[in-house]
């Protein structure tokens, strides 16, 4: 006789990461996306969701005197699979945060498969602001291109190294690229010498992390090099080189 098949457990968020002294009413909401597989149908590991504990302690105590808080997002399903699994997940977790919280500002962060699930659910009403790391993305062998339109009135960044051999660099700045032509609120740095994992210059990354989700969500300024970048044209805006140091002197 045939198992039956086990109905498939629901999307859920982590529990708010806050930190000391933070105020008590929430005014922004950041959701990580974790990276994933190209095919499986298994349940994430929780490693998965470890390795995004720190990165989310660090955002919510730049953004504690804001009201930020910050969630992971836990996928139904480990990979990306044919219908792109973790984008429902991450619909669903912004609707959960508009339930929780109200009607306030939203970022998707995502890494990896989590960021190309962060460009597809950023047309979501509730989300203002969209950052991808090392996104995962289609070739040109894709029989349709990765859609860019619904990103209009966001602001978006991505973030790739030049040394990534698991997800292509080129294949961002190509998606990059097409996204501004529709949205002027889009740009772009490479970190030079960095993996897929951006471990190398990982002080940097977080930190130019950290000042684009507190501009985007709180209407605050960006430092000099991200503002650059956003009324930069075309390649420049887009190749912009995170500089060794970034953010040394913002305390986070």
């Amino acid at each position: 006789m045939a198992q039956r098949a086990l109905p498939l457990p629901a999307a859920r968020l982590g529990r708010a990461v806050h930190t000391a002294g933070a105020p008590p009413e929430v005014s922004g909401v950041v959701l990580l996306l974790p990276d994933g597989e190209t095919h499986s149908l298994r349940r994430p590991s929780t490693f998965s969701y470890a390795i995004q504990l720190p990165f989310a302690r660090t955002l919510a105590r730049a953004g504690q005197g804001d009201g930020l808080a910050v969630h992971v997002v836990h996928y139904r399903r480990r990979g990306w699979n044919t219908d792109g699994d973790p984008v429902p997940d991450a619909e669903w977790a912004a609707d959960e945060a508009v339930r929780r919280y109200g009607d306030i500002p939203v970022c998707l962060v995502g890494h990896g498969m989590g960021g190309r699930a962060a460009l597809r659910a950023g047309g979501h009403p509730a989300v203002t602001s969209v950052l991808a790391m090392a996104p995962w993305l289609p070739g040109s062998d894709a029989p349709e291109p990765e859609p860019v339109k619904h990103l209009a009135g966001r602001r978006v960044l991505i973030v790739h190294g030049t040394n990534d051999s698991r997800t292509d660099p080129e294949l961002s700045y190509r998606l990059a690229e097409r996204t501004k032509k529709t949205n002027p609120d889009t740009c772009r740095f490479e970190v030079h010498s960095d993996g897929h994992a951006l471990r190398q210059h990982r002080a940097e990354v977080v930190a130019l992390a950290a000042d684009f989700i507190r501009g985007s969500l709180f209407a605050g300024s960006y430092a000099r090099p991200v503002a650059d970048a956003f009324a930069a044209p075309p390649p420049l805006g887009l190749r912009m080189p995170l500089a060794a140091g970034f953010g040394q002197s913002l305390r986070y």
